[in-house]
Parts: C-alpha cells; structure tokens; sequence
C-alpha cells in the first residue's frame, strides 16, 4: 500500500470519527436514561481516543490530520441527529445506530487494507470498539430501554 494510500484511508477514518463525536454531542443532550447516557458518554470517549491515535499515525507521516469540525457528511449526520434526537432517549439511539452502522461498515472496509502492523493494529482495536457500540445501542433499542426508565 502506498503512503499517498495509507494517509488518505487514515484522514478518511479519522474524519469518521470525528463526525461521530459532533453527532455524540448532539444525541446526548437528549438521552435521558442515567445508565445509558454514562455508556455513550465512554462511547464518545472511544471515538475521541480514535482521533488521537489516527491524528498521531497521520503526522507521523509528516501529514497533518483534519481539523476537529464535521465535513459534508458530518454536517449532514448531526442534522439527522438533532432531527432524530427531538423525540428523546428513542430517537437519539435510533441516529447514533445510524451513525455507528456506517463507522462500522468503514472500519470493516479498512481491515481489509494492506497496512502495515502498527496501523492494523490501531484499525483492528477502533473496528473492536465499533462493534461492541453498534451491539451496545442496538441491545438498547430492541429492550425498548426508553419505556423501562419511565
């Protein structure tokens, strides 16, 4: 895998995650179950470790890694957000659902990269925490944890 390649593919997931934090901020002004608001708080904790560790592979191609503000789609899923968040702690899981499916399906994409070990590994353990979000809100919305708080 070039460098051009490798660097591209870090600025890409990078920037994913950066997006999901904004959309995180957004959602957790509306959750209103204690429990799962600590949970996707250390969620957004995760992706914030993601930029970190992404930003440090990037500049250690001499590359500077993207500014922490949302691009198009970014801007284009904190709408959804905000949208989807107005009907409480149902909607703000359904959009962070949304949001984590695609960061998934990017990490997914990533794995299957020629990169060198010491970025695989970083990806492996960023995919690792993307499932365990994806699985954690999902379980959420299936038990209907909105309607049990009540």
């Amino acid at each position: 895998m070039e460098n051009s390649e490798i660097i591209k593919e870090l600025k890409s997931l990078c920037q994913l995650d950066i997006d999901a934090v904004h959309a995180y901020n957004e959602c957790l002004h509306h959750i209103d179950v204690p429990e799962v608001k600590r949970q996707i708080e250390h969620y957004r904790a995760d992706h914030e470790r993601h930029i970190k560790d992404l930003s440090a592979l990037i500049h250690s191609y001499k590359e500077k890694a993207p500014d922490f503000s949302p691009d198009l789609k970014g801007y284009m899923l904190d709408v959804f957000s905000k949208i989807r968040s107005l009907s409480g702690t149902e909607g703000a899981l359904k959009s962070l659902k949304g949001g984590e499916n695609l960061t998934n399906k990017r990490y997914a994409k990533a794995i299957d990269q020629d990169f060198p070990a010491n970025i695989r590994s970083v990806i492996e353990k960023n995919y690792r925490d993307e499932q365990r979000h994806l699985t954690y809100v999902e379980e959420c919305i299936d038990n209907k944890v909105w309607k049990k708080a009540a």
